[in-house]
């Protein structure tokens, strides 16, 4: 018997991410993962999409009838005006990572939020009253300011190139605000909990190389190929709470199980499937 909105279990279905240039996904393993789990009879794929392809890509999923997708850099926000539908969180995020089709309509959603904020509750790190500061300003920055609020860090300071670009996001939380560039060292060693929401990390380097952490601090990279960034190496050596990134890929992905399916999701082994080979 199907549940209402949500599809056949026991029926083959197909799901995917779209990205580009989606080098290093850990998507399809972490959800292959799920759905064996779970018994689903589901497959889950890496769609590489450039940027003017996005349109045909959703297109795609309708003709073929795709149970869902997951939607990452650069096409968060350039899908939203090709569903049918987005729920509230992800509009006023401006972000939609997690697709589901009801019916015939494709329905946009994020999970980024809630796959962050369980990924600091599962590493113990303490965020309430706590200042944080969130070095970038694209998508996974949006989302962190939001989860920060709403797990009542203190004030929240958004540090990025563009000063207008952190301006916009620290507009999304009561009480952020926007941090200059080039004191981001002295705003580092100032907080309570600092969020690194940019790239750099992934090729070995680490973005902050002169700054010293403080035992208790927390220190979280979203960065998760490599899974032991520099930063976090750095951090964790310095006495700090260190926390990577695939806590919340992991969390995020898992959100988009329950959307999905409507069962909770087999996190275990979705943790399983993201772990560096030999962990």
């Amino acid at each position: 018997m199907l549940r209402e909105g949500l599809p056949d279990l026991t029926h083959p279905g197909f799901l995917g991410v779209l990205g580009w240039p989606l080098s290093s996904t850990l998507s399809p393993v972490i959800h292959t993962a799920a759905f064996g789990a779970l018994g689903i009879p589901w497959i889950y794929l890496a769609w590489p999409v450039p940027p003017g392809r996005l349109a045909a890509a959703v297109d795609g999923l309708r003709t073929l009838g795709a149970v869902g997708a997951n939607v990452t850099m650069p096409h968060k926000s350039r899908v939203m005006p090709l569903l049918d539908e987005v729920s509230a969180d992800a509009r006023s995020l401006g972000a939609v990572n997690t697709i589901a089709r009801v019916g015939d309509a494709l329905v946009g959603h994020n999970t980024d939020i809630s796959g962050f904020a369980a990924s600091l509750q599962q590493a113990g790190a303490e965020v309430a009253g706590r200042s944080a500061l969130v070095l970038g300003a694209g998508g996974a920055a949006r989302s962190v300011v939001r989860a920060l609020d709403q797990m009542g860090a203190g004030n929240i300071a958004v540090c990025a190139r563009r000063p207008e670009a952190a301006e916009a996001v620290a507009g999304l939380a009561r009480g952020a605000r926007p941090s200059s560039w080039k004191r981001r060292e002295e705003s580092i060693a100032a907080a309570g909990v600092v969020v690194n929401a940019t790239p750099v990390g992934a090729e070995g380097d680490s973005p902050f190389g002169g700054v010293r952490f403080e035992p208790g601090q927390v220190v979280v990279d979203l960065v998760y190929v490599p899974a032991e960034t520099e930063l976090l190496i750095r951090a964790r050596a310095e006495g700090a709470v260190a926390v990577g990134g695939l806590g919340m890929l992991v969390h995020q992905a898992a959100a988009s199980v329950r959307i999905w399916t409507g069962l909770e999701p087999p996190l275990e082994d979705m943790e399983r499937a993201a772990a560096p080979s030999g962990t």
